[in-house]
């Protein structure tokens, strides 16, 4: 008898586990991901030659930041055509989160790997030393914090447009972009400009403890450009088009991602601060009231 009970168990809980297969998915949305991480895989390879592509001779590294670009793009359109052709699914967020560490995870990390470790080679640093090991780190850290940073969201995403106005956490392709565009801003504009590598692994570490944070991120193309905005998100718009034609595309770039970086931490911390001050402004008006008032109450 105890033997077909735990029979009835066992049958249960495999009916309880036991999904439903996949028998359609949307194909264009599907495909526009896996773009996504083809640019992302595509982006590895160029890195990891480390010789220069074309006639022009463009850097590998440059080749890998501009597919981890493409893959921005092929992420923002296939969500798009997905909730256009009202066709979203459990199948098509999974198989975008999944795209999403290949390039915005592991692609930028490998390419800050690659990229310094080949400057310290050649300046004849040894593997062991703690500049070596700080970078490891970094492009650790960075890969784990977009890991999870892409977890929780699939966790706490809600298919409703209205909740896409805001991110927690700063996105992945955010992160990634802030350092893909210092890489291109070295490699294209600024060789000489050894700052920019001393930057890059205290930027990684950076967004990658912002990606895991609660610190509130617009989606800007909800947030800025999607139904009717006030005059001034018109103004904004046109300054960063006019940043983007007047300046160099890897300046503008750095310029672009590393505001939108910092301008969400900034807020957060200024409110925190002011709404603490405010609290202990309070305190001290009702600590200096009279006896006599401080000890009213109302009937």
């Amino acid at each position: 008898m105890s033997r077909l009970r735990k029979k009835r168990a066992k049958n249960r809980l495999f009916k309880r586990t036991r999904k439903r297969p996949v028998k359609y998915i949307t194909v264009l949305p599907s495909l526009v991901t896996i773009l996504n991480g083809v640019c992302g895989f595509a982006a590895i390879v160029f890195a990891s030659s480390g010789t220069a592509f074309g006639p022009k001779e463009i850097s590998p590294y440059t080749m890998a930041a501009y597919l981890v670009f493409i893959a921005m793009i092929a992420d923002m359109l296939d969500g798009r055509l997905a909730r256009m052709s009202q066709t979203t699914s459990s199948f098509g967020g999974q198989l975008d989160s999944l795209c999403d560490v290949i390039s915005f995870g592991v692609a930028p990390a490998f390419v800050m790997l690659r990229l310094l470790i080949s400057k310290l080679s050649a300046a004849q640093i040894t593997n062991d030393s703690f500049i070596v090991r700080f970078i490891w780190l970094s492009a650790l850290a960075y890969v784990t914090c977009a890991v999870i940073r892409l977890a929780r969201f699939n966790v706490e995403n809600v298919e409703s447009e209205s909740d896409h106005m805001r991110f927690t956490g700063l996105p992945s392709p955010a992160a990634a972009g802030a350092v893909m565009s210092l890489i291109m801003l070295h490699q294209e504009t600024l060789p000489g400009l050894r700052i920019i590598l001393v930057a890059l692994p205290f930027m990684a570490l950076g967004v990658a403890v912002l990606m895991v944070s609660r610190v509130q991120y617009e989606h800007v193309l909800n947030y800025y450009l999607k139904g009717k905005k006030p005059f001034g998100y018109l103004i904004k718009t046109l300054l960063a088009l006019g940043l983007v034609i007047v300046v160099e595309l890897p300046a503008a770039l750095a310029l672009c991602f590393c505001a939108f970086v910092l301008s969400s931490l900034i807020q957060t911390v200024y409110h925190r601060v002011a709404v603490r001050k405010r609290g202990v402004q309070d305190q001290g008006q009702e600590d200096a009231k009279p006896e006599h008032l401080a000890e009213q109450r109302p009937c």
